[in-house]
Parts: structure tokens; C-alpha cells; sequence
């Protein structure tokens, strides 16, 4: 059994981030082994989950992957650890839109059995705290409120107040941050940046955090809330067992496609040979979810990872090709002048070698972004919007490709604020079903691109399909 807590809050704003990493960085600074997650699709804050504990940030996502698999994906990524600390997402009830409580904070800690800690903005009020925590301890009797950490309070005089008001209400108060010593961290378009932009920065913001907390945070009662934590029925994801070509598909996969046995020739004829699936990482595409590279390797390639602003030949050997999301945008101009790169890009994908793309990697394989020439994969322009698209959404695909077989059945989400003009020679890669009908992406030859991020570990088939054929 892991110790666990789950950092919730009423708000966005409220200063989950603030209090979950420095809680991260405080339990590690203290010789413990810290499993860092995060409740919903974002990549960002796990970057600096990971910087905080030594280890990869995990996202715990109900409606990408499931609520069957949120306990077992939990379980994996905490194997070995003494305690997780798993950061929420928004307001504690807040899910995805129309699904009631589906993949809110509050569903990920049923899920988990996991005690909630509310953190809470207080630089407004005094008294009324009572009522906001007594409100949001009580509305869900399965959700376990069993503590408070006050955010951004004013003075002593201040944090007394709310500390009477709270003693009515049953739930202890467990820390309290003063708002004189917030420590922010830079943010642009899509929110704060990413570690792998600023990582010597981000290093003394993570330590200026963990001293943070240690100072305003009781962590010994915090540790043993953790503790009070049941053991959690089940067993924990592996990516072995699931990307086997012989394992059955898991239950929160009922009714999606299968790959069929004619499409999937297996590398293990070709005894000892492990395909090189080169990934794109670096300041520019830092945006992934450890469970992508595990099942890759798991299903039987050697991943390589390399940085499209500073290699200029894609690794040794590279029989395919994954591309994940960042900020290409931001990097255009970088990722231009590395012309050899380019080139090696598209020679590959020109060469029918598998490539699989994810919102910036669509915009690299573009022809320009934003004038700026890409790789020129695709038959289509990007350029920066003033419009913001964001949300979870329902996809099937349209054509065949080296993720999916037509028909497929994928929970996505987007997040972006470019556009891409497509030309009139791509197919499309997904149907979206909600929020309104429409074509998403391109597949061409054995190129997959497309701005749906998407969890592989809801549907293994994916990692399999693709190692298998780079490997033919």
C-alpha cells in the first residue's frame, strides 16, 4: 500500500500547484521516495512534479483512459514509493463538461481512496471559510476532506481568524502559506512554461517551494494522513502485459477495434531485432506521457530520443518516427535554421517509414509555420490564432494508419492556439463527435498527424501497431 494524498482545491488559481510541488520537493528533500501525478491532460505541471522527486510526472486521467484504469495506472507509476502526492485539476467537482463528476478531482480520489487536502485562497476572508470548506467537505460523502491548507493569508492576525473560524468545522487546518512569500513561475499562452525552458530557473522556484511549505505545512501530520490511506483493490498496469501481441485487450477497451491478425505481423521473427523509434523531446516538444515510451519499449523497440533544435540527423537507424506536442511556435525561427534536420524528416517520411505526430508535431511536419519553413511532410500551413482551442474529445478513425485501423474508437483532448489550411490531397486521421461533428488531422502514406493528444495506455494496440510496423 502507498501513502497517498490528493491536493484539491475550490478554484483554479487557488494554489494547488504552489502547494503540491512543494510538498513533493519537501517529502523528497526528506528522504522519502515521491510519486508525483496530476488529475486531468496536462503536461506541464508534471515537468515540474518531475523536477521536484526525481521521478516522471504521471497523469491520472479518467476520461482519457477510464475510470477502470486510474487505480492500476496509479499503482505503476507508484510501485517502489513511499508516498504520492497527486495535484488536482480546477475546482474539486469540476469535470468534463456534461459528464457530471467524470475526471474531476474529486472522482481521480474516490477512485484512488485517497484523503483530500483542499487548499484554499484566504487572502478575501475571514469567518466565511468555514462555510466554503464545510461546503465542499459535505457535498460529496465519499469524498474525504480531511484537511485544509490555507493559501496567500495576510498576517498572523489574519491566519488566526481563519483558524478559529475552521475549528468549527471539523476539518484540521494542516499549513498556512503567507501571500507576502508566493513564488510564482512565468507563464505565456497555454499557462506556465515548461521545465525544459527553464530548468536552472525552475530548479530554485521548486526549492524556493519545498522551503515554502516546510516553513507554513505541518508535514509530519500530512505524512500520516497519507498513511491513513486503505490499500487499493487490484493490480497495477504494466506495460509489458499490455502490449504483448497475445494479451487480451483490458476491460476499459470493451468494443473498440482490435488490429487484425493480417495487419499485424510481429517483429518476433526477426529474432533479437529491436526497430530505433526515434522520440522528439527538448525545450520545443516536451509535451508526453511516460506511459507512451513504456509501452513503446514494451512492444519491442529501442527508443531514442533527440532534440529537433540542436541534432541535425535524426538518430541511427531510425526506423519510426514519434512526434509529441510543446510549443513549435514559439520555437519557429530555431526550428527553421535546422535545415539538415528538417530534411532528414522528411526523407524519412517520404520513405514510408511510420511517423506519428501530435499537435506541435503537426505544425513540424507542416509545409511553414507562421511563414517560417518546416518539414514540408504534409500538404499544409500553420500560423498562431487569437483563438484558444481547448477540451476532451469523443474521436473515431476515419482512415486506416500506422496508430489505428478505420473505425477505432479514441477519448483525446485538444489544446492549442494555432490553425492549420490543409491542401486538398490529405486524408483525414479522426472524426470528432463532440463538441460538434467534424474532421481532425491528416494520414498520408504511413504518416499520422494530428492535434488530438491522446493516452496510449487506453488502448495498447497503439504502441503495438506502430513498433510492428517499424519493424517490417
Amino acid at each position: 500500500m502507498v501513502a497517498r494524498l490528493v491536493i484539491a482545491a475550490p478554484s483554479s488559481g487557488s494554489g494547488k500547484t504552489t502547494v503540491a510541488t512543494g510538498l513533493m520537493a519537501a517529502f523528497a528533500a526528506a528522504g522519502l521516495a515521491v510519486s508525483p501525478h496530476k488529475v486531468g491532460p496536462d503536461y506541464i505541471d508534471p515537468g515540474y512534479h518531475a523536477l521536484a522527486t526525481g521521478r516522471p510526472g504521471r497523469n491520472l486521467d479518467a476520461y482519457l483512459c477510464g475510470p477502470d484504469l486510474v487505480a492500476p495506472l496509479f499503482a505503476h507509476g507508484a510501485a517502489g514509493c513511499d508516498i504520492a502526492v497527486v495535484e488536482g485539476v480546477m475546482g474539486m467537482y469540476d469535470g468534463a463538461a456534461g459528464q457530471g463528476e467524470l475526471a474531476s478531482t474529486a472522482h481521480v480520489a474516490k477512485l484512488l481512496r485517497a484523503p483530500v487536502v483542499l487548499v484554499v485562497d484566504a487572502s478575501s476572508q475571514s469567518r466565511s471559510v468555514a462555510a466554503l470548506v464545510h461546503g465542499f467537505a459535505s457535498w460529496d460523502p465519499e469524498v474525504r476532506v480531511a484537511g485544509v491548507i490555507l493559501n496567500k493569508v495576510g498576517s498572523d492576525r489574519h491566519e488566526a481568524l481563519l483558524r478559529e473560524a475552521l475549528e468549527e468545522s471539523g476539518v484540521p487546518v494542516l499549513g498556512a502559506l503567507r501571500r507576502v512569500s508566493e513564488v510564482r513561475a512565468p507563464s505565456r499562452h497555454l499557462g506556465l512554461v515548461p521545465v525544459a525552458e527553464r530548468r536552472a530557473d525552475a530548479v530554485e522556484s521548486v526549492a524556493a517551494l519545498a522551503s515554502r511549505v516546510r516553513g507554513g505545512c505541518d508535514l509530519d501530520a500530512l505524512l500520516a494522513l497519507a498513511r491513513s490511506a486503505p490499500g487499493l483493490p487490484g493490480v497495477a498496469w504494466s506495460p509489458g502485459l499490455v502490449s504483448s501481441p497475445a494479451s487480451p485487450s483490458s476491460s476499459s477497451n470493451a468494443g473498440r477495434a482490435e488490429i487484425p491478425a493480417e495487419q499485424a505481423e510481429s517483429s518476433a521473427g526477426r529474432a533479437g531485432y529491436k526497430p530505433v523509434v526515434a522520440v522528439a523531446g527538448g525545450a520545443a516538444f516536451s509535451f508526453s506521457y511516460a506511459e507512451h515510451t513504456e509501452l513503446l519499449r514494451a512492444a519491442g523497440a529501442e527508443v531514442v530520443p533527440f532534440d529537433p533544435l540542436h541534432d541535425e540527423q535524426l538518430p541511427d537507424g531510425t526506423a519510426g518516427l514519434v512526434i509529441g506536442g510543446g510549443f513549435p511556435e514559439v520555437y519557429a525561427p530555431e526550428l527553421s535554421a535546422n535545415e539538415p534536420l528538417r530534411k532528414a524528416v522528411a526523407s524519412l517520411a517520404f520513405s514510408g517509414a511510420p511517423v506519428a505526430a501530435e499537435c506541435a508535431g503537426l505544425l513540424y511536419l507542416s509545409r511553414e509555420l507562421d511563414g517560417k519553413p518546416m518539414c514540408g511532410v504534409l500538404d499544409a500551413d500553420a500560423r498562431m490564432s487569437e483563438r484558444l482551442t481547448l477540451g476532451y474529445r469523443d474521436a473515431v478513425a476515419v482512415s486506416d494508419s500506422v496508430l489505428a485501423v478505420a473505425g477505432t474508437r479514441m477519448r483525446g483532448h485538444e489544446f492549442h492556439r494555432t490553425v492549420v489550411e490543409p491542401g486538398a490531397g490529405e486524408s483525414p486521421a479522426w472524426g470528432l463527435h463532440q463538441p460538434e461533428r467534424r474532421v481532425e488531422g491528416f494520414v498520408r502514406q504511413n504518416v499520422h498527424a494530428s492535434y488530438l493528444h491522446t493516452h496510449w495506455a487506453a488502448e495498447p494496440g497503439i504502441a503495438r501497431r506502430f513498433v510492428e510496423r517499424c519493424a517490417t
